[in-house]
């Protein structure tokens, strides 16, 4: 989530994160004979530091199909998502994150499940018993208002309504408003979006369209997301759009979607995505997607902007450097994903400096000047700004400065310190090397060493782990 506001000092004093905190894991099964199954409950979390419960052990999503309709008018929305998933266990027992409205129906491999809900939890228990390998289907089917999810910095996201629709951001914890689902960037998968709304109303969703068919005043979407994808980054966004289709110079089909209130403030801006495009394309590899575009919605109480896979999703009409950062997370955030939000600047630090370089490619201030600005490296040492390290910046300011500014500052001082060859190289091959995955700090510092060739240990530990500034390196 981009350029959130934070929470008042007090209220990030009070919050205590428990670091590495792990699940508690079910006990597993009575001994059985040889070979034969040892049933046992998956996971509840995948013990994320920053959100213990998100995602679920015991089993790899591979496909979600949403179905779904809304009406802007009442809020109500009528849903079935059908997960496609394979067991990494023997399992008795599983679990799902969603916050969403009341379950109806639940039924695992077209057989009737018990469930409960525990929080954001949601327990299935399925008969007959899952085996190890086995690939299965899991069908909610669920109606009434989704929620808005409120975040530790108070940032609002999840299913967001509008005077015209819905605005729909997931990071990092709002997918599950809606949907049903392993809500952990180390869970990828494919997606299906089937969407039914009042004629007029457009639904804007990731990947490509597939169709749209009107009949008795109702119309049909029906979006298709065919690379892997976090479920924090899907969105099903929704209102009064103009839509424009296009293509970059290299052929990456454009699709944009424009509230006409900010047509005339986006216009400008939208005209430079195949531009952006290219020009990262040429620094970071190959667009990593087979679409591209953009979202502009007015959702004046949102007040930010997310890097939504294939059309990232903007609140307001968005400034060419805001529109520059949200491309460049296509590569570093979306088709390279982190595996813990602790490491956040994996994302906002590289999508940040991204901006610097188009910036500076665009004809304004070089990536130098604006590392030496005051915004960054010219901060005064006794800035609260420098008291937290950069692989830490705790749930409250996950969205703050610090993986923003000082994660860009960290690139420019590498690309300072091994030069440009080395320093391109190492983006190129990381977002191949990573494509479709998910990564770590610690694999972009084996990286980096590999690629320059030079022992970074001091440089990588002033930069990304001790507070304070950093001034020899």
């Amino acid at each position: 989530m981009r350029f959130r506001s934070l929470r008042a000092a007090a209220v990030a004093a009070g919050l205590t994160v428990l670091a590495g905190a792990q699940p508690a894991l079910a006990a597993p099964g009575g001994p059985g004979g040889p070979g034969e199954p040892r049933y046992s409950a998956g996971a509840p979390g995948v013990g994320d530091p920053y959100f213990p419960k998100e995602g679920n052990g015991g089993f790899d999503v591979r496909h979600y199909d949403v179905a779904f309709s809304y009406d802007p008018a009442t809020r109500r929305m009528d849903a079935t998502t059908t997960i496609t998933a394979v067991a990494t266990q023997d399992l008795d027992r599983f679990d799902l994150d969603f916050r969403g409205p009341a379950i109806s129906a639940l039924t695992v491999g077209g057989h009737p499940a018990s469930f409960r809900r525990d929080g954001q939890e949601l327990v299935v228990t399925p008969r007959p018993k899952l085996k190890s390998g086995k690939r299965f289907t899991v069908q909610v089917k669920y109606a009434g208002t989704p929620p808005v999810i409120t975040d530790p910095d108070d940032s609002i996201e999840g299913w967001v309504p509008t005077d015209d629709g819905a605005f729909v951001p997931g990071e990092p914890q709002g997918s599950p408003a809606w949907l049903p689902g392993s809500d952990h960037p180390t869970d990828k998968a494919t997606f299906t979006f089937r969407a039914t709304v009042p004629e007029g109303i457009t639904v804007v969703g990731n990947g490509q369209l597939l169709s749209q068919t009107t009949t008795g005043g109702r119309t049909t979407f029906v979006w298709d997301s065919t690379e892997p994808m976090a479920t924090y980054l899907a969105t099903v966004t929704l209102g009064r759009f103009q839509v424009a289709r296009s293509a970059t110079p290299s052929g990456i089909p454009i699709y944009t979607a424009v509230d006409p209130r900010l047509a005339s403030g986006s216009a400008a801006t939208v005209a430079r995505i195949p531009d952006i495009v290219e020009y990262f394309s040429s620094l970071f590899g190959p667009y990593p997607f087979t679409s591209t575009g953009a979202i502009i919605d007015q959702a004046p109480d949102v007040g930010y902007a997310l890097e939504s896979q294939t059309k990232p999703i903007f609140s307001s009409a968005p400034s060419l450097e805001t529109m520059a950062h949200e491309l460049a997370h296509q590569w570093f955030g979306d088709s390279v994903s982190l595996t813990r939000w602790s490491d956040i600047w994996l994302n906002e630090g590289f999508a940040t400096y991204a901006q610097w370089l188009w910036t500076e490619h665009n004809g304004g201030a070089t990536a130098q000047r604006t590392f030496d600005s005051a915004d960054n490296y010219g901060r005064a040492s006794t800035s609260s700004f420098w008291r937290t390290a950069l692989t830490d910046p705790g749930p409250v300011s996950m969205f703050g400065n610090v993986p923003y500014n000082r994660g860009a500052m960290t690139l420019h001082a590498l690309r300072g310190k091994i030069g440009d060859a080395a320093f391109f190289t190492l983006l190129k091959g990381w977002a191949a090397g990573h494509k479709y995955g998910n990564a770590t700090t610690a694999d972009f510092v084996k990286e980096a060493q590999s690629v320059s060739g030079a022992d970074l240990t001091g440089f990588f530990d002033v930069w990304l782990f001790k507070k304070g500034k950093p001034t020899t390196w």
